[in-house]
């Protein structure tokens, strides 16, 4: 997943020729074949949409870590069928006239190979309602196997004290899972405080606080990182919490 401010106030690469060139390809960089989801978020300029934050996920099929593709151009990275397109929907995404969209997009992974994937990018509204980043998520689809799969082994059920946890995410409240709803659907604080019944103070202290139980610095990185954690359910617009991420 990525995630992308309108504007974002970070020195951070500010200008198209301070990005950094793309890497040589690494030949060592696997790619995974099964079904993944991916965040990372960006922000705007004027000629390019800068990678700010990223899950290691979305990294990994260009051959680099969370760290590197920080700083690098998301329409340098992701192309669509159709010239200028991503391009334009970030710029209805920033401007507020649409709160997310989904392209069909393709990259090159580590060794030089292209990969197809869906991209889908959400807004995200910061305390005045202006659009403050984006959240930018990448669906790969599983690969077909080459021939024949041979039978599975009968799965073998690990006692319940061994077995693993789905999803390592904070368990919210109910009202804290009903905001952090609204903010990764784009609502603004005003907007949350109005379907709440809460205070404008009221919504920013619990944003605040998840900020903090997530550590994440920002609305579009606490949306990315609860992506990245499993907190929504799949593929459902409007986003919701899973019922198990919510305290009884």
């Amino acid at each position: 997943m990525a995630t992308t401010s309108f504007p974002d106030a970070s020195p951070r690469k500010h200008h198209r020729d301070a990005q950094p060139a793309l890497p040589a390809l690494r030949r060592d960089a696997p790619r995974s074949a099964s079904a993944s989801r991916a965040v990372c978020t960006v922000r705007s300029f004027p000629d390019n949409l800068v990678i700010t934050s990223a899950e290691p996920e979305f990294a990994r099929p260009f051959g680099l870590s969370s760290g590197e593709i920080c700083g690098y151009g998301l329409l340098d990275l992701l192309h669509s069928a159709v010239p200028d397109r991503l391009r334009e929907q970030f710029v209805a995404l920033s401007s507020g006239r649409q709160p997310r969209f989904t392209e069909k997009v393709t990259g090159k992974d580590g060794t030089g190979v292209d990969f197809h994937a869906d991209m889908t990018a959400i807004a995200v509204r910061g305390l005045a309602g202006g659009t403050s980043g984006a959240v930018v998520l990448l669906h790969h689809p599983a690969a077909a196997a080459p021939g024949p799969a041979a039978p599975a082994p009968a799965p073998v059920t690990p006692p319940p004290a061994t077995r693993p946890v789905a999803h390592e995410g904070p368990l919210l409240s109910a009202l804290d899972a009903q905001v952090l709803e609204g903010v990764a659907r784009g609502e603004s604080t005003v907007q949350l405080a109005s379907r709440l019944y809460l205070s404008r103070q009221g919504i920013e202290y619990r944003i605040g606080q998840m900020l903090r139980r997530f550590d994440t610095p920002n609305r579009p990185a606490l949306v990315s990182r609860a992506h990245a954690l499993g907190m929504f359910a799949a593929g459902q617009w409007p986003p919701r919490v899973l019922p198990e991420r919510v305290k009884p």
